[in-house]
């Protein structure tokens, strides 16, 4: 090892015993390796520059770095631009606040309803420039909403410029609708532009007006409370108040659910809720008086009903196009003291359908509600209308008065009725059955209805002698639905076309039929109707058609033969022409049929809607195989398929 890695080791010994030595401690030693500088005074000013040696300021931009000196410049440029942002905002002369825009409502805050309104304003400009190209737009709601939507109506007028520190008033007129003492928001809006920018700047104010007077005055006049099954009438007017005419009026009832309408005076114009009051004078004046019950009810329900009225639509004749009133009238249900229910066939609906093959079994479920006794029961059902059979009216224990058409039970027909107790139940029933839709000594039946109304009445004593009389009604109205005949006939021999094949059929050999379909309907209209039959796999459709502007369908693939019939008046084939349609069909019998009457047309079913009873009808008809039974040039043998 040469000296000088001896002695480079060394010094890595020596230090690595200093480093793990924890009684070593450093030496410390100074050593300047900087090189002296003459120490120089700073001069205070710039008349020292004699005595102080180079230039200050170019030994002051020598020692300065760049950085220093690009972060200063931008000092300097912030400076600046602050102050030119402090003179635009304070002294230039086209600044605009809208906080100097006052919009000044100088009008009453009250109007009539169905009255011109004048909105005087007054704007002023306090900014120290002018507003140029200024529109004034006011919102308003169209009918009596009391809000603002996206509906409303639109003024907008041309104020031109306002000047700096200048007025302008502007009356605009309008006309609000509304219930009295309601209120309804006005939005006024200026949209101007400053000078030098073409963006358009806006100032907004609402305002609110309170409608002192309603254009037309509504007023409905009916019980607070009414009870299930009950009758109620409602009377409604509606008054003219506006100094001016209006044209073409509506009034509209809303009816809550619930509420079956009966009848009104005047008829309604459309439906049973729009009646047209037309042109109105001041103060004219229109009454509507309107029947109905309340059913399917329950105790302590409120059912409300609301009078509309307004101008009619020019869209949709039914509706309001501007609602200048409404009214709103609710009514409590209570529970009735004595509640009699009828259950027709099993059902309480209102309004209920059956065939005329069906016989009526009518129940009456009757409840005494109170907490006390109620006296001399009685129960009455009057039995009405074009399509009961009043031969067949039986009373069950009551008694039948067919000078009355009506059905009583009383304490006579039945004991309890003298005296019935708290909460007391129980049944009576009765039965009939509807009559033929046609006969021949009084033709044909329109629109068959069999009519039900039972009332329920009773005495309830009170202290001192007195004596209240208690009651409750119901009504059914049972339509009958129209007998819709479907005949079918295979025919050979007969009928519109010609027919060939061997008769008895016979194995391998084609023979052609001719299918008969043929519709007849006695009451109501039927719309919508059809009829649907399938081919067996052994049969294959032919065609013709006859009449060829029947529209029959046949459909290769399934089979299937749809007749699209569409409407069938009431009386048809009875009283008026029928309607019907044939087509050919083709029969190749097999080996496995021979001795058998094959089938040729699968069952006929005749579907289609009772637009009187309204409800669907459907009519089946049985299939036609090779004995031809309405053929009466058809051998008796000529049915069975032989080899």
């Amino acid at each position: 090892m040469s000296p000088y890695d001896r002695d480079k080791l060394n010094k890595l010994e020596d230090l690595k015993s200093k480093l793990f030595n924890k009684n070593y401690e450093p030496k410390i030693e100074h050593r300047d390796i900087f090189p002296h500088f003459q120490k120089m005074d700073v001069v205070d000013t710039w008349a020292e520059k004699e005595n102080s040696g180079p230039d200050f300021r170019e030994k002051f931009f020598m020692k300065t770095s760049m950085f220093k000196k690009f972060f200063i410049f931008s000092i300097v440029f912030f400076v600046l631009a602050l102050g030119y942002a402090a003179y635009m905002f304070f002294g230039n002369s086209n600044s605009v606040s809208n906080d100097n825009i006052d919009i000044a409502v100088l009008s009453n805050a009250f109007t009539s309803g169905g009255e011109e309104y004048p909105l005087l304003l007054e704007i002023t400009n306090k900014n120290s420039s002018p507003l140029e190209l200024v529109d004034l737009v006011i919102e308003y709601p169209k009918s009596s909403e009391s809000t603002l939507t996206s509906d409303n109506e639109h003024l907008r007028v041309s104020l031109g410029t306002i000047p700096a520190g200048g007025v302008k008033n502007e009356n605009v007129k309008f006309v609000l609708y509304g219930e009295q003492g309601s209120t309804r928001p006005i939005k006024i809006s200026l949209e101007y532009r400053v000078e030098g920018s073409n963006a358009i700047f806006i100032k907004d104010k609402t305002y609110e007006v309170s409608i002192s007077s309603t254009p037309i005055n509504l007023s409905v006049d009916a019980p607070n409370e009414a009870s299930a099954n009950q009758d109620i009438n409602l009377n409604v007017k509606a008054t003219l108040n506006s100094t001016k005419p209006v044209s073409n009026m509506l009034l509209k009832m809303d009816y809550p659910i619930g509420f079956q309408f009966t009848s009104a005076t005047p008829a309604p114009s459309i439906g049973n809720n729009v009646w047209y009051l037309g042109d109105l004078a001041p103060g004219a004046e229109h009454s509507i008086a309107i029947v109905g019950r309340m059913i399917d009810v329950f105790d302590g329900e409120e059912k409300v009903f609301r009078a509309w009225s307004g101008s009619q639509s020019t869209e949709d004749k039914s509706q309001i196009g501007v609602v200048f009133n409404s009214l709103e009238h609710p009514v409590m249900i209570k529970k009735s003291s004595i509640d009699a229910k009828l259950v027709i066939n099993g059902v309480t609906n209102s309004e209920y359908a059956v065939d005329t093959k069906t016989p009526i079994q009518g129940l009456i479920h009757w409840t005494n509600n109170l907490e006390t006794k109620i006296n001399n029961l009685k129960i009455t059902a009057k039995i009405s209308g074009n399509a009961v059979n009043r031969k067949t009216i039986t009373a069950g224990d009551g008694f039948y008065d067919s000078s009355q058409d009506t059905i009583t039970w009383d304490k006579n027909s039945q004991d309890k009725f003298a005296e019935v107790n708290p909460n007391d139940s129980g049944d009576v029933s009765f039965s009939f059955s509807p009559t033929a839709l046609f006969s021949a000594s009084g033709g044909l039946v329109s629109s068959p209805t069999a009519n039900i109304d039972i009332s329920i009445t009773g005495e309830q004593a009170q202290g001192g002698g007195v004596v209240t009389e208690l009651g409750n009604k119901q009504s059914r109205v049972i339509k009958i639905i129209s007998d819709v005949g479907l005949s079918n006939k295979a025919l050979y021999y007969s009928g519109y076309f010609k027919n060939s094949g061997p008769i008895p059929p016979k194995v391998g050999q084609k023979t052609t039929y001719t299918i008969v379909w043929s519709l007849s309907n006695t009451a109501n209209n039927i719309s919508k109707a059809q009829v649907h039959s399938v081919l067996p796999s052994w049969v294959r459709f032919v065609g013709p058609i006859s009449p060829a502007t029947e529209d029959l369908v046949y459909n290769p693939s399934t089979k299937e033969i749809v007749w699209n019939i569409g409407g069938i008046p009431s009386g048809t084939g009875i009283t008026g022409s029928g309607r019907d349609v044939s087509f050919q069909i083709e029969l190749t019998p097999s080996l496995s049929q021979v001795g058998l009457t094959p089938t040729i047309i699968n069952d006929a079913t005749l579907t289609g809607h009772d637009d009187f009873a309204n409800v669907d009808i459907r009519v089946n008809k049985s299939s036609l195989n090779t004995r031809l039974l309405n053929d009466a040039s058809f051998p008796s043998d000529g049915s069975d398929v032989v080899e």
